[in-house]
């Protein structure tokens, strides 16, 4: 019986770290994942975005993954795909 108790409280201590890494760490996470990919599923045209590569512009066509944007005073059009996007601005924001 003691010998148990004994592997019971070796194996207590790394039990205890890895749940409390769990919620510091990989929780907080998915929760940041799951609000930006709502965010990039909420994307619809009219919309400025600000792409991973600091790109600003406005959002002229959305198709499944594939988003248009347009850009600068040239009205440049760019083809992205959806993950590329990093934030939704808003006039509030300039």
């Amino acid at each position: 019986m003691q010998g148990v108790q004994q592997i019971i409280s070796a194996l207590l201590l790394p039990v205890a770290f890895i749940a409390i890494m769990y919620f510091m760490i990989f929780m907080p996470q998915k929760k940041k994942d799951k609000a930006r990919k709502d965010m990039q599923d909420s994307i619809k045209d009219g919309d400025e975005v600000v792409t991973i590569g600091g790109i600003i512009g406005k959002v002229v066509n959305v198709k499944d993954d594939e988003i248009t944007i347009e850009t600068g005073v040239a009205k440049t059009q760019l083809k992205l795909l959806r993950f590329a996007i990093d934030s939704i601005t808003t006039p509030e924001k300039k």
